[in-house]
């Protein structure tokens, strides 16, 4: 177990030794950005295996102090070989790249200049869910591969004392998760405490094996495996849960906006650019939000009107959340319903996009242990080189929560063609560098999932008005956040009053509402991404338009969209005015 962190810094100072820079700006950029990449994968093991490199699949990253300490300063040397290259000297597409991985090294100096590796949970995701999903992203068709996925199970307890060591140095300064969004963490922890190997998660890629894996290898495979479950990953897991329900829920702060962290309001500023990848402050969000609230509810006021209800705004809310015609009475019921609209979907991606992923996806229930907590609904991304697709996880928990009347909506946004055919799209893109193939910037992520869900109008969805009003709720929920995150780490409000103005102004489930404001408390500033990147894509596709009038082609202007990849709303506005130009000229 000594060995590894010997091994992993090894590895990354043999990948960032330099020999003499190639001739060219061009050829010197691409040199930075592929060591700059081994450097990476090399640093964080979980991220290879995603992307498809194997080599390091027995490992953990090592997340202690000192290894943030040097990621900080191995980001440092690469910017500064960065920036020693003219721009001027360089055509468009690789300013672009070059633009973005600045960014994204900025961005890492800056999240270790705040200590936010002392905060490694949300409310409702963390790094002991990333660990509960190895038997969903590790590969396993060999000998080798389980014997790697064995040791990475031996290296949990090293991996979780360190992110403990973390969390107790965030809490002796204050940098914690704030204890009003703790209430449950303990069950994605307490679940997998078992007794009985073959009732964990990790027992999992026990229960079918290859079919050419030899008998003696799968029965010397399954004692390391109940072994290393028994007495190294279970163990760990039980001592975090201890950890968290003796020290870190009692010691957690009272406060839950970011500006009360130890970074203050700049770390929060730090944030809101961070998601929203544009020069904006809390309070331009702020009016911003507000002003979409308006609009939407002018819209909201219409359908209600439409269906000829009695009652005034908020008798319709509680008339939706109440009715039982809104809400699926078994988990396969929502899962097909689910299901139909996304195969409805797929039918119509031709007539909207010229180019389509080949990778396909499924829809699948949330894992239960993380249920409670989580959202209606995640895509979760395909393992490179897997055999695993894309999946849309559709919430099935509390089915009195789960409201149809947004069901159409949500599975657009997540899977297509919203998430799914984004991320898949820009995994198969060659010409790429791999540090934007596997980047995601959620303005532009976010962003392009609420676009997606507005394109259902145009695909032929929310035929029914109680649908459409769910579109309307989805929107305005984007809105809300822009008004409550800004209001909850930078305006001094309360959790109640942040739950009481999105549970006045949308449809969505009072459960659900909370969990929402608990996950904009955990997590500051992500939030606002949604709204301000699909604001920015659909202010891009109006000037398109304009410009383009007869020629304005809206498969093409897809493409110019999603065929570079995820990148910051700045760059984003380039790319669309190039595609203008060229198109005029044709």
């Amino acid at each position: 177990m000594k060995l590894v962190p010997f091994l992993l810094v090894a590895l990354l100072a043999a990948s960032t030794l330099r020999a003499d820079p190639p001739p060219g700006p061009s050829a010197r950029l691409h040199d930075i950005f592929d060591r700059e990449w081994k450097s990476r994968l090399a640093d964080n093991p979980l991220l290879a295996t995603a992307v498809g490199v194997h080599e390091f699949d027995a490992l953990l990253p090592e997340v202690s102090a000192k290894a943030e300490e040097r990621r900080a300063r191995i980001a440092r040397k690469f910017l500064g070989e960065l920036k020693a290259i003219p721009e001027k000297d360089l055509p468009p597409a690789d300013r672009t790249n070059a633009e973005i991985l600045e960014l994204q090294l900025n961005d890492g100096i800056l999240s270790f200049r705040y200590r936010e590796y002392e905060i490694p949970i949300t409310a409702d995701w963390g790094f002991q869910t990333d660990l509960t999903q190895l038997p969903e992203t590790m590969t396993f068709r060999t000998v080798k591969d389980y014997e790697n996925y064995v040791a990475r199970l031996n290296a949990i307890p090293r991996y979780v004392a360190d992110q403990i060591g973390n969390m107790r140095e965030g809490m002796a300064r204050g940098m914690t998760l704030p204890k009003a969004v703790l209430g449950g963490i303990d069950q994605t922890i307490t679940t997998h405490v078992v007794s009985d190997a073959r009732m964990s998660v990790w027992w999992k890629p026990f229960e079918h094996w290859p079919e050419a894996l030899p008998a003696p290898d799968r029965e010397r495979l399954e004692a390391a495996a109940r072994k290393a479950i028994l007495e190294s990953a279970v163990p760990a897991f039980r001592s975090l849960a201890e950890f968290l329900d003796r020290e870190y829920v009692p010691h957690a702060r009272d406060t839950i906006a970011a500006s009360s962290l130890p970074g203050g309001r700049a770390y929060y500023d730090f944030a809101v650019r961070r998601f929203t990848t544009l020069p904006m402050s809390a309070d331009e969000v702020h009016r911003i939000g507000l002003s979409e609230v308006e609009r939407i509810r002018k819209e909201m006021d219409e359908v209600i009107r439409t269906v000829g209800f009695s009652g005034d705004f908020k008798a319709f809310l509680e008339f939706l959340r109440t009715d039982p015609r809104f809400y699926a009475k078994t988990p396969d019921e929502l899962l097909k319903q689910a299901a139909w609209i996304c195969k409805k979907m797929d039918g119509k991606l031709p007539s909207l996009f010229r180019t389509l992923p080949r990778l396909p996806y499924g829809v699948a229930p949330v894992p239960a242990d993380i249920a409670p907590k989580f959202t209606g609904g995640r895509y979760i991304e395909a393992p490179v080189g897997s055999t695993q697709p894309g999946y849309f996880w559709v919430n099935t928990s509390r089915l009195d929560q789960r409201p149809l009347y947004t069901l159409e909506a949500l599975a657009l946004h997540e899977s297509v063609p919203g998430h799914h055919l984004q991320i898949a799209l820009s995994q198969e893109l060659q010409d790429l560098p791999n540090f934007r193939r596997y980047s995601y910037i959620s303005a532009f992520g976010e962003g392009w999932g609420l676009y997606c869900e507005r394109l259902g109008l145009e695909a032929g969805f929310y035929t029914d008005p109680y649908s459409n009003f769910g579109r309307l709720t989805y929107e305005m929920w984007r809105a809300c956040r822009l008004v409550v995150d800004t209001g909850i780490h930078a305006m001094g409000w309360t959790r109640p009053q942040a739950i009481e103005y999105l549970a006045s102004h949308t449809a969505l489930s009072l459960h659900e509402v909370e969990t929402e404001i608990d996950r904009y408390i955990g997590w500051p500033a992500q939030a606002l991404s949604y709204k301000i990147g699909e604001i920015e894509i659909r202010k891009l596709r109006k000037k398109a338009e304009a410009a383009l009038g007869p020629k304005f082609d809206v498969r093409e202007f897809h493409d110019a969209v999603l065929l570079q990849g995820s990148v910051p709303m700045t760059v984003l506005d380039e790319q669309i005015d190039r595609y203008i130009a060229e198109r005029r000229t044709k």
